[in-house]
């Protein structure tokens, strides 16, 4: 027989049986709208990831010392991270674009009634290009600033709209400890690094940070909270963190390699990835156990089929037809089942990935690959669970099926 007749055959005996056809196809649409929904949730979350490391800024490393011993100041050769550190690794690594050393104070703001308790940021003027901020209104602060001390403050969008309102921030003047600055900038928003908001950023002059608003001195220097540093390309990250590292080890006696912090972007995105995709690899695991599930059902219904067509199959014997004729078209109507459900099951996916992103803006992305999987693991779900049956009507013997006809 021709592959349409076998076609036109197998579809008429699935439509005859409508209710029982569907509920067979119910456990491949569960299984494949499961992987749809669940890739599209994994591929959504791992683009999200790779957004918010891009709003950090490329190819970024981050620098800070982390002691019981520089914490509790029970040595004099314990010293915290100082601007001398940032200066001799500007001078000593090679391959950087950039470096902002950082110096972090919570202060209170002060604009006439408004009062916020917030984070500020002492740095210097390379501190835009390496972490990746824009400036929306006037400038950032400058190497005159740095060394005049001045009272000049840069703030987030956010911040300059909760303290000004719809007033031009430009010019204005807040309170930060009760000391006067004046407002010079205004730097465009960013959006969240998974918890962590980007967008509540005040930025001074780094020495007037620690001479006017840190309120101790340190008798070796400027202590840093951290430094932000800035790679020349992604292949050189490594490079340069090992080279840190070695270089903090010998200008402070007695850290060890576990006391140097060093955070990467390559290295926590690599993270994330390896998370979100042992994320996927669960999720794919779930969704493949339920097409699993739905093919053994499809070799249940079909079973049932065989015995209840057992008459049928022995005239169909018995006028001409092959083993080879029954077997196809048994394993046809396992396969017409197996990818029924699993375009019913695409479409359904697609529909909650749909109204996910429209109603409850979670991050999802639809990956061509993942549907074409889904319909070929449903495809041979159909194969592989519809053999058996197949054969077992193929190997009647058309004399005992005939004999209640």
């Amino acid at each position: 027989m021709k592959l349409v007749d076998h076609l036109k055959m197998a579809t008429s005996a699935l439509l005859s049986n409508k209710l029982r056809s569907g509920l067979t196809m119910l456990g491949i649409t569960i299984g494949n709208a499961s992987v749809i929904g669940m890739v599209a949730v994994g591929e959504g979350a791992r683009q999200l990831t790779a957004q918010q490391f891009q709003a950090l800024g490329p190819n970024v490393i981050l620098l800070s010392l982390s002691s019981a011993r520089i914490r509790r100041g029970v040595s004099p050769e314990a010293k915290p991270l100082l601007l001398e550190d940032a200066e001799a690794i500007a001078k000593l690594v090679p391959n950087l674009r950039g470096i902002a050393p950082e110096i972090h104070t919570n202060q209170l703001i002060i604009y006439q009634d408004q009062v916020l308790q917030n984070l500020v940021k002492g740095t210097d003027t390379d501190y835009l290009a390496v972490r990746n901020y824009q400036l929306a209104q006037g400038r950032f602060i400058n190497n005159i600033d740095i060394q005049r001390n001045r009272r000049v403050v840069v703030l987030s969008d956010d911040i300059a709209k909760q303290l000004f309102g719809q007033k031009a921030a430009i010019g204005q003047s807040i309170r930060i400890r009760n000391i006067t600055f004046n407002v010079i900038g205004i730097l465009e928003n960013k959006g969240a690094l998974f918890d962590s908001n980007q967008d509540n950023q005040i930025i001074v002059p780094i020495t007037t940070a620690q001479h006017q608003l840190r309120g101790w001195n340190y008798p070796h220097g400027i202590p840093l909270n951290t430094v932000s540093l800035l790679a020349k390309d992604e292949n050189s990250v490594d490079a340069i963190s090992f080279q840190i590292k070695n270089l903090m080890l010998l200008r402070h006696n007695g850290l060890k390699e576990s006391d140097v912090k060093i955070f990467s972007q390559n290295a926590l995105q690599e993270t994330a990835n390896n998370t979100n995709q042992t994320l996927e690899q669960m999720l794919a695991a779930i969704a493949i156990i339920s097409l699993l599930v739905g093919g053994i059902g499809v070799m249940n219904i079909m079973l049932v089929s065989v015995r209840e067509r057992t008459q049928e199959i022995g005239l169909r014997k018995a006028i001409g037809a092959t083993k080879k004729d029954i077997l196809g078209q048994f394993i046809l109507e396992a396969i017409l089942l197996a990818v029924g459900g699993s375009f019913v099951g695409i479409s359904v996916g697609l529909g909650g990935v749909i109204i996910s992103n429209v109603f409850f803006s979670l991050a999802t992305s639809i990956s061509i690959p993942s549907i074409i999987i889904a319909v070929s693991i449903s495809g041979g779900v159909g194969l592989f669970f519809g053999v058996f049956p197949a054969k077992q009507a193929a190997q009647l013997d058309p004399i005992i099926a005939l004999k209640n006809y």
